[in-house]
């Protein structure tokens, strides 16, 4: 993987090698920080990269931060202005993974979340398939429960509350999976180690409720629109218990970083035919027109990065 050359860090933009910070940091001590995963995607017919909905992606992130008692002195259309003036010093034509973090940047010991200082950071690196597999993923259900909304809110992307994300993935790899599904501390479907999911049962594509300690996913929200909208599938947003996983006749992750992964296998039962199910296949094909600007109904969730030279004679 190409390492990046600039990072937005203390208020500009830098070499990514001197975007440092100290072993004092708040942040690094304690896991007070937030973070966000944005895509953006190269259209080669256009030779445009266009970011995937960073105005809802850099919303979340500010919410995620206010939860750690941030204050910091950014909006989500700056965030974008600052990402696309990133993107466009890397000059980046393939697709790219950002990685935007909020932390608390006081230098010192001191486990609490007022009277320090905020800061703001931001990288994007070239990526491409992060969970994917054509035949599907094996996954397990995973012995390690989500953190519970009222230890540390699983709808935040909380830099801290990723242990429990790590523990979960490594466990099931370990074991010979590619993934786990996770449940909450009532014992229902919560989400994968860091992607949100989805099961469909009798043609209707069933999802847990943002309720249920799970990550308020952007990519969630946009399969639900077009698993309503262009492939006429129902949604519903319900609590999923661990037996139905095994009577589902697909099942699919979703998220930024793994976009959409079709499930094959769950705890060694095969899911429908045990590869990606027909309707998985479809939404997968859509979403990547989609997030590279082909769809004109969704062109608005997709923000260009580069500025079209002016024609000869402009």
């Amino acid at each position: 993987m190409d390492k990046p050359q600039f990072a937005f860090f203390e208020g500009r933009i830098v070499p990514i090698d001197q975007a440092k910070i100290s072993i004092m940091t708040h942040a690094f001590n304690y896991g007070t920080a937030a973070f966000a995963g944005v895509r953006a995607y190269w259209n080669a017919d256009e030779k445009q990269l266009f970011i995937f909905r960073p105005i809802d992606h850099f919303t979340r992130l500010l919410q995620s931060a206010s939860l750690l008692r941030m204050n910091l002195p950014y909006t989500p259309e700056s965030l974008t202005e600052i990402l696309g003036e990133l993107l466009r010093r890397e000059e980046y034509a393939q697709d790219v993974y950002v990685r935007p973090l909020v932390y608390k940047s006081t230098l010192g010991i001191g486990v609490r979340l007022h009277d320090l200082d905020d800061d703001f950071t931001m990288f994007a690196q070239p990526q491409g398939m992060y969970l994917g597999k054509a035949e599907g993923v094996k996954a397990c259900v995973s012995s390690w429960r989500r953190v519970d909304d009222n230890a540390i809110p699983a709808r935040g992307k909380l830099a801290g509350a990723y242990v429990n994300s790590a523990l979960i993935k490594t466990d099931a790899q370990l074991n010979g999976f590619d993934e786990a599904i996770v449940l909450s501390q009532d014992g229902h479907v919560a989400e994968g180690s860091a992607e949100n999911f989805f099961m469909v049962r009798n043609g209707v594509a069933i999802t847990p409720p943002i309720n249920a300690n799970i990550l308020e996913g952007i990519t969630r929200r946009s399969v639900i629109t077009l698993l309503t909208e262009q492939l006429g599938v129902t949604v519903m947003e319900r609590d999923i218990d661990r037996s139905e996983l095994y009577l589902a006749d697909e099942a699919f992750f979703c998220g930024t970083g793994v976009q959409i992964a079709g499930i094959s296998e769950i705890d060694h039962r095969p899911i429908g035919k045990q590869k990606t199910g027909s309707l998985t296949q479809r939404l997968i094909a859509m979403y990547d027109d989609v997030v590279r600007g082909k769809v004109a109904q969704y062109r608005a969730w997709n923000q260009p990065v580069y500025v079209p030279e002016p024609a000869p004679g402009d």
